[in-house]
């Protein structure tokens, strides 16, 4: 099978061209730095840009399935960037008769008063759901790796400071997913039919808050945090805070701290266990393996 994978040198991009290899695929790897990255051998690089129409001609030729990986958080107008972006790809891939796309895209909880940051992952899901071909949209909670920049900012947090006042999101439930179930779970959808055209939730085995999330990291780190919640710290005001206490880019971290406000767990009615089980990573050992560069 001919697979696009459009981010192919992003945090789950290049893990996901790594796995489609070794199950036998033939892999074309679109990103900007297409071409001044190492992918393993047999992987055609398509660099170019979506906000660029003409480095992109070519781009869907002869693919059957293709990977939609792009979020544009490091731009003010991401929504925007990211509507457009979505708009031009989906009539490229219909033009060129591309079978199915796969859209990686984030829990919201009940799905009302929605962050910027989540009420674009639904835009272009509906962007992309007008397209000729058949959609599957994976909605993922946080994603625990080494690379994430949620869990980089859970990390650099309990680095950072052993005594937190903290926003009361951190006592929000989540569900969190360690990178390697949400390759496999991208690459196992190719083989099962009845996932064409559906959304589906993933997370891992166990609800926590963004507090257990801490402490637990904390531990395995072997430190120790103590938190105080309160309440009058906005999502605005948290986003600040984050400035001071996270290496992650601003630009990113921001609408993610608005975002955290939100319940991430999985929604049985939406869980894809039923559809793609697997054996889910225990969050301990998600943790773990982040920590390990992994």
């Amino acid at each position: 099978m001919r697979v696009l994978v459009v981010g192919a040198t992003g945090f789950v991009g290049a893990r996901l061209v790594r796995s489609l290899v070794a199950e036998g695929h033939d892999v074309v790897a679109f990103s900007r730095s297409a071409s001044e990255t190492t992918f393993p051998d047999g992987v055609e690089p398509f660099e170019g840009d979506l906000g660029d129409p003409a480095s992109l001609e070519g781009l869907c030729a002869g693919v059957d399935v293709a990977y939609y990986l792009i979020h544009s958080l490091t731009a003010k107008d991401f929504a925007d960037r990211d509507r457009r972006y979505a708009a031009r790809f989906r009539d490229i891939a219909t033009g060129a008769g591309v079978d199915r796309v796969i859209y990686l895209s984030g829990i919201s909880g009940d799905e009302t008063d929605l962050s910027e940051h989540l009420a674009s992952r639904r835009e272009v899901e509906s962007v992309l759901e007008s397209g000729s071909f058949d959609l599957t949209v994976l909605r993922a909670a946080v994603i625990i790796g080494a690379e994430s920049a949620s869990f980089r900012i859970v990390n650099d947090l309990t680095d950072r400071l052993p005594v937190m006042v903290v926003p009361t999101w951190i006592q929000t439930p989540c569900q969190p997913i360690g990178i390697e179930d949400v390759i496999a779970y991208l690459v196992r959808l190719l083989g099962t039919e009845e996932t064409r055209g559906r959304t589906y939730d993933i997370g891992g085995p166990s609800v926590h808050s963004y507090e257990s999330l801490l402490r637990m990291t904390a531990e395995i780190k072997g430190r120790r945090v103590f938190i105080l919640p309160v309440p009058v710290m906005t999502p605005g005001l948290s986003s600040h805070w984050l400035r001071l206490t996270t290496d992650v880019q601003y630009a990113i971290a921001r609408p993610l701290a608005e975002s955290m406000r939100h319940p991430v767990t999985v929604d049985p009615d939406r869980d894809i266990q039923g559809a793609v089980p697997i054996d889910r990573t225990p969050v301990r050992e998600a943790i773990r393996a982040a920590l390990a560069g992994s």
